[in-house]
């Protein structure tokens, strides 16, 4: 299959085999037509023929809920919607709108995108196994201490006054839970008697985090905290070493990251060899300086 046909079909298949699960799949289980491990042909458009190779191809592009469909469903999808794009991409070549100069840049552009992604793949593919991604889970994660983190609870309220008031009663002797849930304004929290459960300063406000890490277990906020949401009488439970993750809770964001960072690498080696030239957006040679702020004045 040509790549513009193959591109056309990978992007239908994305946007709509998974409008339904219909009777298909069934006929294809009945038939025993189950995918194979070689490649066969599955089906000819004007004589070109379709792979079970370009079905896998389509279907990995795919959302990744996607994956839980049975193959004996999902495929015989894939595989109508390849043909459908096909069927349109003759049709369109015949009444000649791939001469059109704007599908021509469309063209462009998806072959374009498609090498780029090609040799980006090709780079790093090989560079992201297992052991390099545990050898940075290793140096990065596991030889460094977990991050600090508290067992607070938190009454979040409108006003000062009324923040102020419930710190009275509490150093009277009332219940923490029982007023947060008869003042909080968060229903969640007030539900469990403002209980945050054990929370990181990463994932505070910095107001709020600094309020909340300054105190020792069993002890309230003496004057009420301000933040964006409002004012808040906060105590603290407990405080612990959080764990860190274990690689497998990793193990994905790790990938991206570090395939992120080799793609930065291709590319800066990509600049290095092309000539580029900019311009600025009336179409002038772009200067070094241009966009820079003016130096200061003596």
């Amino acid at each position: 299959m040509s790549f513009r046909f193959r591109a056309a079909a990978r992007h239908v298949a994305a946007a709509a085999c998974l409008v339904s699960t219909c009777s298909i799949g069934a006929v294809w289980a009945r038939s025993g037509n189950a995918p194979a491990t070689g490649d066969p042909i599955l089906a000819k458009v004007n004589g070109e023929a379709v792979h079970l190779s370009d079905v896998r191809n389509a279907v990995k592009q795919l959302p990744e809920r996607a994956m839980s469909i049975a193959p004996q469903t999902l495929y015989p999808l894939v595989l109508n919607k390849i043909i459908d794009s096909m069927a349109l991409a003759a049709e369109a070549q015949h009444t000649g709108i791939d001469k059109d100069p704007g599908v021509q840049h469309r063209v462009a552009e998806a072959t374009q995108e498609a090498l780029a992604t090609a040799l980006l793949t090709k780079d790093i593919a090989p560079l992201i196994t297992d052991d390099a991604l545990h050898a940075r889970y290793m140096a990065d994660i596991a030889s460094k201490p977990g991050e600090d983190e508290v067992h607070a609870r938190d009454i979040l309220v409108n006003d000062e006054a009324m923040a102020k008031k419930i710190i009275a009663e509490l150093n009277k002797g009332a219940d923490f839970a029982t007023l947060a849930k008869q003042y909080s304004k968060d229903p969640s929290a007030a539900a469990r008697g403002g209980d945050l459960g054990f929370v990181k300063k990463s994932e505070m406000t910095p107001a709020f985090a600094d309020a909340v890490f300054a105190l020792q277990p069993g002890q309230i906020t003496k004057t009420p905290v301000q933040t964006q949401f409002g004012w808040h009488v906060v105590q603290v439970l407990a405080r612990q070493r959080a764990l860190q993750p274990t690689f497998e809770q990793v193990r994905s964001s790790l990938r991206q990251q570090v395939a992120k960072e080799y793609g930065q690498k291709a590319v800066a080696r990509a600049l290095a060899q092309a000539h580029v030239e900019r311009f600025n957006l009336h179409g002038s040679p772009a200067n070094a300086v241009d966009g820079a702020e003016p130096p200061p004045k003596k």
